[in-house]
Order: C-alpha cells, then sequence, then structure tokens
C-alpha cells in the first residue's frame, strides 16, 4: 500500500498514458509517502512508506511514535522540486476526461474498472470499494473529486484481478480524511492536505 498526502500539489498534460508506475505521474514526487505544503503532523503509529517532505513550509511534527522508511526533507529543494510535481500531476489529472459522474454516491459496495470518476463535490467511502483490474497490471483510475474525500473507519479500498495501488489518483479539491482503521489504496493529491 502506498498512500500520498500531497498538499496544493501536480504535469501538463494533454493526454495520460496508462501506468501502474507512478512515477511518470508523479515525476519527484513519486517517491514521497506523504509530502505537505505547510506543515506535516501525525497522531499514532502511522508507518510511511517512503519519503516524507514538505515544502515551501519546514514543520514536521509528532512523527513518532510511528516510522518514515525513506528520507524527511523539512524544506530544502528535493521536497521543493516534489511539489512542482505533484501540482503538475494535480492539474493534469484535474484536466483528463471523464469516464463516470459518481456524484451523490457513496463508493462503499461499488466495483469500479478502470477509468476517470467524477465527483462535483465531496467524495465518501463507508465500507468496501473493490478496484477491478480486469487483468490489466497498469490499470490506470483517477478519482476527480471537487471538495473533500472523506473515509468511515474501517473503510478500505481493494483492488483485485491485476492493477495496482500505483495506479490510483485521488485528485482532491481540498483534503482527505481518512477514518480510523482504514486500509487506503493509490495516491491522494489534496490541495488542502490531509485532516
Amino acid at each position: 500500500m502506498r498512500l500520498r498526502s500531497l498538499c496544493l500539489l501536480v504535469l501538463p498534460l494533454l493526454a495520460l498514458p496508462v501506468y501502474a508506475d507512478p512515477t511518470p505521474i508523479l515525476g519527484t514526487a513519486g517517491s514521497f509517502g506523504v509530502l505537505g505544503g505547510s506543515t506535516v503532523t501525525n497522531t499514532g503509529p502511522t508507518v510511511v512508506t517512503g519519503d516524507l517532505g514538505v515544502s515551501p513550509g519546514s514543520a514536521v511534527t509528532g512523527i513518532l511514535p510511528g516510522s518514515v522508511t525513506g528520507t524527511i526533507y523539512s524544506g530544502g529543494t528535493v521536497a521543493a522540486q516534489a511539489q512542482i510535481d505533484a501540482t503538475n500531476a494535480y492539474n493534469g489529472l484535474s484536466g483528463m476526461a471523464v469516464t463516470v459522474n459518481l456524484t451523490g454516491k457513496d463508493l462503499g459496495g461499488l466495483i469500479l474498472t478502470p477509468g476517470v470518476y467524477y465527483f462535483s463535490s465531496s467524495a465518501q467511502l463507508t465500507g468496501a470499494l473493490t478496484l477491478n483490474g480486469e487483468g490489466n497490471n497498469n490499470a490506470l483510475w483517477v478519482f476527480q473529486i471537487g471538495s473533500a474525500l472523506t473515509t468511515a473507519s474501517n473503510s478500505s479500498v481493494n483492488i483485485v484481478d491485476s492493477g495496482s495501488s500505483d495506479g490510483v489518483f485521488w485528485d482532491v479539491g481540498s483534503s482527505a480524511t481518512l477514518g480510523t482503521g482504514t486500509t487506503f489504496a493509490g495516491n491522494i493529491l489534496a490541495a488542502s492536505g490531509p485532516a
């Protein structure tokens, strides 16, 4: 599982190829498990897989009792470049043509094949969302969410029949709040960061 919370993030793209590796879409931000704009704050025993960074701010608090498997960048050029690349990815994902409008629907209980899913305002996940790769290891799911993404406690995003969390992008207009015990898959690019 890779969870990326990229704040005010974003590849000007005309067409996005289908990738299971997030690096072509995220650029240098692809190595980050968490990338914040002003502050990164953690509570509890969170495990960040990959780098953790913040830019243009430099505050990182509450990492312990959690852990980071990569490097921590508090400001500096590496985190600044990652923010530029994340911002380009955010804008590129926002501009993709919509496959299905899910405005007003809860993601819980749905089974979705690769595509671009749109919510004009907020998106809610209560329960389990299943992403079916239909045998395609390079499956791509993009969720364009106008405002907030919120998951209820113990919700989950599950990928079946190929595909990977590297091919799942949550393009969130404001903030993302993941409920306690949530098992989440994909790359969250949130304009206001995680709550």
